[in-house]
């Protein structure tokens, strides 16, 4: 069977896909189906817009003729922020709805558990938003592939700046799960690395979703840091940064954030930003480049809203599926795999690429410090950096994933 392929830019952001001249086969054939599995209940602030890119990317490349000639469908499953739960929708998924395959994944512990899965019975799993390094390295597998940089790559990109402050002794407080322990070892791995003077005075792991925030920040103090790395988000973030702000945590103090800079979570600090902290972000109306421009506008028509980091991760893994069924030339599994190794695909933030030697992509984050204008939290000074420049190399990636995978 022979397929004429075509390139074609998805609405008005850059995403390459391809539609398959008709046969007979073909024109017979279902939509493809993507099983989705993420933690709409419990993480709305990120998934809400995270599905409303997701959608965007469906509807632009569905109105173009889908791929292989065959439009694109989603099946969507709630987790509950639930592991188990995850598993139970994945093997429905699989089993009973014939996906052809599964997407998603939120918290790094459900999306291990579905990486596993995926390995163990055979079936493509592009992980949107776990940030574990897990993921790809300790636990990675033939079939898991994950869009967002990693911990790794953002605390990589944190040091980065870190290393140049005054600050020597540090003090962490991070969610007491995967990703936010994985956070705290590397940033001080690679900010010993980076400053052999730098010393570390207190760690802090409030439970998820439960911060004693008073407790937390009074044991913070206690420790007299010069800087403080913080990993909470969401509520807990709010809760954090009140109770700092509240009893002076902050003044005096250099901050390094993963993720505050992020609509999802800035957005409702509103007046109460921390002014300086220097964090990971999305500075989403001040991003002029060509590919960014098409998918802001495209979305601001679609929903009367600013596009949040979820839609720019939901439009993304979207554009990399169908960039992977148009190299693959077809749904099958093994086939597909091999289409991802190695794959390039357009993004709202620019090029990004699978790594074929660990299923990461290279896909990047901006980098800035946080300010307060007409009384809303900004990101300022910002830049974006590259994922690819804060990856280990290939000989040490040899070293961290197992060699069957």
């Amino acid at each position: 069977m022979k397929h004429n392929r075509r390139h074609f830019l998805a609405g008005s952001a850059a995403t390459a896909a391809a539609v398959a001249a008709p046969s007979l086969l073909r024109a017979q054939a279902g939509p493809i189906r993507i099983g989705e599995i993420n933690s709409y209940t419990t993480q709305p602030a990120f998934l809400n817009p995270y599905r409303n890119g997701w959608a965007l990317a469906l509807e632009q490349i569905n109105a173009r003729g889908g791929a292989l000639g065959r439009k694109i469908e989603t099946i969507f499953r709630d987790d509950g922020g639930k592991p188990e739960d995850s598993l139970r929708h994945a093997g429905e998924l699989i089993n009973a709805e014939k996906v052809d395959l599964l997407a998603g994944g939120f918290l790094s512990n459900v999306g291990l558990a579905i990486s596993d899965f995926a390995n163990q019975n055979k079936r493509l799993y592009v992980a949107s938003e776990p940030l574990t390094d897990a993921l790809v390295w300790a636990r990675g597998n033939r079939y898991t592939f994950r869009l967002r940089p990693s911990t790794y790559m953002q605390v990589a990109m944190l040091v980065e700046e870190a290393a140049k402050l005054k600050a020597r002794t540090w003090a962490c407080v991070a969610p007491n799960y995967e990703y936010g322990q994985s956070c705290v070892r590397w940033f001080k791995e690679l900010l010993k690395r980076a400053r052999s003077d730098a010393e570390f005075v207190a760690d802090q792991f409030p439970a998820l979703g439960r911060i004693d925030a008073g407790a937390t920040v009074q044991a913070l103090e206690a420790a007299k840091p010069e800087g403080i790395f913080n990993v909470t988000f969401a509520g807990d973030l709010i809760n954090f940064v009140r109770q700092g702000n509240t009893r002076g945590l902050f003044e005096g103090r250099e901050v390094v954030s993963v993720l505050t800079g992020e609509p999802e979570y800035l957005d409702p600090l509103g007046p109460e930003t921390p002014k300086g902290w220097i964090v990971t972000g999305y500075p989403h109306a001040e991003i002029d480049t060509p590919e960014h421009k098409a998918f802001y506008d495209a979305y601001r028509a679609r929903f009367s809203d600013y596009p949040r980091l979820g839609s720019v991760v939901g439009f993304t893994t979207v554009t990399a599926i169908a960039a992977a069924l148009a190299k693959a030339g077809s749904t099958d599994t093994e086939r597909l795999v091999a289409g991802l190794r190695g794959l390039r695909f357009s993004s709202p933030f620019g090029p990004v690429e699978f790594r074929a030697i660990d299923h990461q992509s290279t896909m990047g984050a901006y980098v800035g410090r946080l300010d307060v204008r007409d009384g809303r939290g900004v990101m300022a000074g910002w830049s974006y950096r590259d994922g690819a420049r804060y990856l280990p190399p290939d000989d040490v990636v040899r070293t961290l994933r197992p060699a069957s995978a």
